[in-house]
């Protein structure tokens, strides 16, 4: 049977009876560490909220409005780096220390920013208020109001991660082996599941792949893969705590380290795991597959050189890869162009090809023998526009011709 993962799968309520269970029998963390989980979020009386839409912003704009401010940043692959406004420092003061990293990151494209030492976001427009209220001697609101839906979500994950057991460390071999076998890791080490921190929920018999804060390692979030039979073919369902348009995890951050200047992006958690035990290199998988390049991910991705896209073996994930490469900044990129001998990662370690000859042979993103359907689409239509313009040249003996192959 060919396994057949579905993407995307929002969450849905398969989860409900299983985290009332999970209330009842495993204990509920009371307030601590989980309910400083969330990112954080701006009181409405401190920043002001535009009325109607967001009014864009260009990069040329950013920058000349930080110089203006005199902070001080660097020009990054797809985001500005400037220090944080958020951090302990003398009220007033815009610049950092020198040597001290710039953990503030700000969006080429949208001007919305991200603090990665303190997880607090906004759209410009904050940023820019709260650049106003520092200069007035008011720093910006340290305060860390959890919705309630979010601080549920986080319990919820944690009594399911409670519950779970490590993949390598159940108590029957042979259940370790069925299971490994069900969703088509049984080449996958447990070496490798250990470092990914996998774990195995038995009354959802569903994979649990963990969020972890990439600040402290504290548990963020949780992903429940479970396989689904369809006809003849197997597929994977997806849930997510919190919600899935909230759950925004590079699954394997927190292994990342920062002298690591390259890396793989997959679609999926299993090809992570395939690839990295196959290659040793660092891998990241996407929290939604090839749907979705969640624009809160792009600070995390800033320090690689070289960043080489894996999504999947089908044309669409071909195009998300090659969308999600202008994203990132297509002079370090690389392609992986699926193919029978170029599947994904998980199936090529189960056919035992070499993953890291497929690696190498990778395209670049600007290559010039890579098209997307847009510029196909624009080219055909000009054509078919003008119509007279592309033609040949008209045949003088056969004007019939003419009529039906526009000259030669």
């Amino acid at each position: 049977m060919a396994a057949v993962p579905l993407r995307p799968c929002i969450a849905s309520g398969h989860l409900l009876p299983l985290l009332c269970g999970a209330r009842s029998k495993a204990v509920v963390p009371g307030p601590g560490p989980l309910d400083r989980l969330t990112q954080r979020r701006y009181k409405k009386d401190v920043l002001p909220s535009p009325e109607g839409p967001v009014p864009s912003v260009s990069i040329t704009e950013i920058r000349q409005y930080l110089r203006a401010q005199g902070i001080p940043f660097n020009d990054g692959y797809s985001c500005l780096h400037t220090p944080s406004l958020f951090t302990d420092r003398r009220e007033g003061q815009l610049s950092a220390p020198a040597g001290t990293p710039y953990a503030l990151f700000i969006d080429k494209t949208t001007g919305s920013f991200l603090c990665t030492a303190t997880l607090a976001e906004g759209t410009w427009q904050d940023f820019q208020a709260n650049v106003e209220l520092r200069h007035r001697g008011i720093p910006p609101d340290s305060s860390e109001e959890v919705e309630e839906d979010v601080r549920q979500a986080h319990e919820d994950a944690r009594c399911i991660w409670d519950r779970a057991l490590p993949l390598w460390d159940l108590l029957d071999e042979d259940e370790t082996n069925k299971t490994k076998a069900m969703f088509g890791i049984s080449l996958v080490t447990n070496a490798t599941l250990k470092r990914f921190g996998v774990r195995y929920l038995r009354t959802a018999k569903s994979l649990v792949f963990p969020w972890f804060n990439p600040r402290n390692a504290t548990l963020k979030g949780l992903k429940l893969v479970r396989m689904e039979k369809k006809g003849n073919a197997v597929a994977y369902v997806e849930e997510t705590l919190p919600r899935f348009d909230s759950y925004h995890n590079l699954f394997g951050l927190p292994l990342i380290s920062r002298r690591d200047t390259e890396l793989v992006l997959t679609g999926w958690e299993l090809d992570a795991l395939a690839l990295h035990q196959a290659t040793g290199v660092a891998s990241l998988a996407l929290p939604r597959g090839a749907t979705c390049l969640p624009p809160a991910l792009l600070p995390y991705l800033e320090q690689f050189r070289r960043i080489t896209l894996w999504l999947g073996e089908d044309l669409r994930s071909w195009e998300a890869a090659k969308l999600f490469a202008r994203k990132l900044n297509l002079k370090r990129c690389s392609l992986v162009r699926p193919g029978d001998l170029q599947p994904r990662p998980l199936e090529a370690l189960n056919r035992g090809l070499n993953l890291t000859k497929i690696l190498r042979a990778a395209l670049p993103a600007s290559h010039k023998s890579i098209v997307s359907f847009r510029q196909l689409h624009e080219k055909v239509f000009g054509e078919l526009v003008n119509t007279e313009q592309v033609t040949g040249v008209k045949w003088t003996r056969f004007p019939e011709l003419n009529k039906l192959l526009k000259g030669h």
